[in-house]
């Protein structure tokens, strides 16, 4: 028998399970409308939520740059691979969350996995949302600190836990997405700031899904609880609101300086491409000076809510929902299990709509998680309410 037999037995079960995943290839530049497998679809399963990611002015930065300094980096920014424009994309980062400073890592996993894993060690202890984004829950494991997770947005919970555990750890660390990517809720910020100053936690943030999106200004979670003025770690990606790819740490001064001078992930990788740099820089000069895309966004949201709710509380006979608290641009919709999603998100596909039929084990139960963008349309909105009604009779 050979030693790598069990791997075909594990996707057996996976496969038993309606657990399989693949690739499904998209053609064309991004929008709102694309082409899955050579048809022509309408996409909600894009974290594009401003849709820059096709926009104009991100590709013609992206080629400039190119063109200027090449197509890569070429190595790790403390040796041969930073660039000025590495430096003016942390500046524009700091100016939009109004911080002292930032850091721009290649990937959001690895900004987390690097962050984690510099600020705490195994003297040390992590109090972590368990709904977390699997880049904190993978970066809290690898640093070795004791990680204690408490339940979804249970602030109680969590004051037990410092109260128990607090003074058995030499530092605290207190971790959570801003935005849950797969439910769309929010995280209670003003409550967690309190507590991490009573424990004398540190608090980090992951703002993935709030950049670009919440706020008055588009800066994120803490720019929507007006929370600018506490001590807190804002992490978050260029891949998503930004519409590039990358991510990237905002703090004061000296917590950016020592991530620099302590974050493996940073030190030892590659820098951003110049393209992705420069396109990311452009999308936050965007989101400046156009909050028309986010008021757009927020209108879609708000008139999809409703539809869905309306069309949801009609269909309980057919297991369909409900629609999952949301605070965000991130619809979820409630199922039995991982056949009906699997079920109904290629059928849905099949009437022209394209949507994330979301299962375990990335979360406790499945769902279609529908994404949206400010480059939607009210018909889009509507053809899908419309074809999942269909579906549900």
């Amino acid at each position: 028998m050979s030693s790598y037999s069990w791997i075909e037995r594990s996707l057996a079960t996976i496969h038993k399970a309606n657990w399989y995943r693949q690739v499904q290839p998209l053609a064309g530049r991004s929008g709102a409308q694309v082409s899955l497998q050579g048809t022509p679809v309408l996409n909600f399963a894009s974290n594009d939520y401003l849709g820059l990611a096709g926009d104009e002015r991100l590709i013609e930065a992206a080629v400039a740059a190119t063109r200027e300094s090449g197509s890569g980096s070429t190595g790790s920014r403390l040796l041969s691979g930073h660039r000025p424009l590495h430096r003016d994309l942390e500046m524009a980062i700091a100016r939009l969350k109004q911080t002292e400073d930032a850091i721009v890592f290649s990937s959001g996993y690895l900004a987390n996995l690097g962050t984690i894993s510099a600020l705490v060690g195994p003297r040390d202890g992590i109090f972590a949302d368990a709904y977390n984004h699997s880049s904190l829950r993978q970066g809290s494991r690898l640093s070795g600190a004791m990680v204690q997770e408490y339940p979804h947005g249970d602030m109680v919970a969590l004051r037990q836990q410092l109260q128990q555990q607090r003074s058995q750890v030499r530092r605290a660390l207190i971790v959570t997405d801003g935005v849950f990517s797969m439910d769309g809720d929010l995280c209670p910020l003003p409550q967690l700031l309190e507590l991490a100053e009573e424990y004398e936690a540190m608090l980090l943030v992951d703002d993935a899904h709030g950049t670009g999106v919440l706020g008055s200004r588009g800066a994120g979670t803490v720019d929507h609880f007006d929370c600018g003025d506490r001590p807190l770690i804002q992490m978050g990606t260029l891949s998503k609101a930004l519409g590039s790819l990358g991510g990237y740490v905002a703090a004061s001064a000296s917590v950016i300086d020592y991530l620099r001078n302590r974050a493996p992930t940073w030190i030892y990788t590659t820098g951003l491409s110049p393209a992705d740099t420069a396109a990311a820089k452009a999308a936050i000069a965007i989101v400046e000076a156009e909050p028309q895309r986010r008021q757009q966004l927020w209108t879609h949201q708000t008139y999809l809510k409703q539809r869905l709710s309306s069309i949801l509380s009609q269909k309980s006979q057919a297991k369909i929902g409900p629609l999952l608290p949301s605070n965000s641009p991130i619809l979820c919709i409630q199922l039995a299990d991982a056949a009906q999603a699997v079920n109904l998100g290629a059928s849905l596909r099949e009437a022209g709509v394209f949507l994330s039929a979301v299962r375990p084990p990335t979360v406790p139960t499945s769902r279609l998680r529908i994404t949206l963008m400010a480059t939607h349309e009210r018909e889009h909105l509507d053809r899908l309410c419309e074809s999942l009604a269909s579906l549900a009779a």
